[in-house]
């Protein structure tokens, strides 16, 4: 067998864990709109309260990533992963235990974001991008990406159906106990001494630059427009995101259907993004990846647009959610493979993770402000018309982002 048949085997083990963890980490998260009614009725905190919680838990789900990245790039990922399913198990136990703002500011806000960050896309790109030639990157951070969604399709109705037999303080301990099956998973995803094959991985173009070191690496990234484009558009994504994941059964709820219809609405988003994560991975081997990124932003624009004028019915959510789904985290492969492009697989745990938390600073905004909205207006219809603005605002920003990897910038600053 040769060299490129014997890597193409050996990387799939690796793969196949990284989109179990996600699965778990992505679909115990984007399960936590479903507890805000339940929450709110059994303690008595508004709902400005709860979005408040969730949304400090995006901004630290974001704001880990770059510090647990930064350690998986250094000490490598298996002691990260594990302390990360440990955290996001302690976090979802805990919260039924307290009934205070401050309480769930503790438990979800801090401790399962924060498990849930160490388990999460840059930690599992990363640990895998540097083990898997160029060319395949994209369609793996597809696949990894993908098992997240699957996540969100199973999490969903399994979460919601604990809560309707059982009482919301069931749901999350169900979730904790599935939050500790990410262990086992972080074994293939420790760090190795590298290989012969391994190194066969890496461009001309890499090798030259796997000596700069992280601090000199952070210089360079800080300096490029397109990096930073990047991070603009990655922040609108996490406006739409938060906000849909824990406003989305509200909003159906003020049409007057079933929670029933909310699961079945989350779970056809993550259903969806299965197929679409694995097409822009696909897709961001043939084609320019800040096209798929513009196009997939100004889709969403579309889209709820398209919402805004349909009857409230079951039917238009699934139909909504199918559609939402096919970008709704396919943005991520090509965001992390055009940072793989323009800095090399050495540090992308460390400059994914700081995209990401752009990505979760404009979670923080979309789970809050959606709070506010509906306890100010008592409807949503002022944050659509913002979603659809910063989707827009992501499309055309999109648009001048290099592709081509700094070289000569870097060896400059060596």
């Amino acid at each position: 067998m040769n060299a490129t048949a014997q890597r193409s085997v050996s990387v799939w083990p690796l793969i196949l864990a990284a989109s179990a963890m996600l699965m778990i980490t992505m679909g115990v998260r984007q399960s936590l709109g479903l507890f805000v009614k339940p929450i709110g009725e059994s303690t008595g905190l508004s709902i400005v309260d709860i979005s408040f919680a969730l949304a400090i838990g995006q901004f630290v789900w974001g704001a880990v990533q770059p510090v647990f990245g930064a350690l998986a790039d250094q000490r490598g990922s298996g002691r990260v992963l594990v302390a990360g399913g440990i955290l996001l198990a302690a976090g979802m136990a805990l919260t039924p235990m307290f009934s205070s703002s401050w309480g769930l500011l503790a438990t979800l806000g801090v401790l399962a974001a924060a498990g849930a960050g160490a388990g999460s896309f840059s930690i599992l790109i990363g640990a895998t991008a540097r083990r898997i030639p160029a060319e395949k990157r994209s369609m793996a951070a597809g696949v990894i990406n993908a098992g997240g969604s699957f996540g969100q399709f199973l999490f969903a109705p399994f979460a919601q159906a604990v809560i309707s037999a059982a009482g919301w303080a069931a749901g999350m301990w169900a979730l904790a106990i599935s939050a500790l099956a990410t262990l086992p998973l972080a074994w293939p995803l420790r760090k190795r001494k590298e290989s012969p094959i391994d190194a066969t991985t890496a461009s001309a173009a890499e090798a030259e630059t796997s000596h700069i070191g992280l601090r000199e690496q952070l210089r360079v990234a800080a300096r490029d427009r397109s990096y930073w484009l990047l991070h603009l558009g990655f922040f609108t994504c996490g406006v739409h995101i938060a906000f849909l994941v824990t406003h989305l059964p509200s909003e159906i709820a003020l049409c007057g259907l079933s929670e029933g219809v909310s699961a079945t609405a989350l779970a056809l988003i993550g259903l969806f993004n299965v197929g679409g994560s694995l097409a822009a991975g696909w897709l961001g081997q043939r084609y320019r990846m800040k096209s798929l990124l513009a196009l997939m932003y100004a889709s969403r624009a579309a889209m709820i647009a398209i919402y805004l004028v349909s009857p409230p019915t079951p039917i238009v959510f699934y139909v909504f959610a199918a559609g939402l789904g096919l970008t709704w985290l396919a943005t991520v492969p090509p965001t992390a493979g055009l940072v793989g492009k323009l800095f090399g697989p050495r540090y992308l745990g460390t400059l994914f993770g700081l995209t990401l938390f752009s990505h979760q600073i404009g979670g923080f905004f979309g789970a809050w402000v959606g709070g506010l909205v509906i306890e100010r207006f008592g409807d949503y219809t002022w944050m659509w018309y913002a979603d659809m603005a910063l989707a827009l605002l992501a499309a055309v920003a999109n648009l001048p982002i290099r592709e081509t990897r700094i070289v000569r910038s870097v060896a400059a600053t060596a």
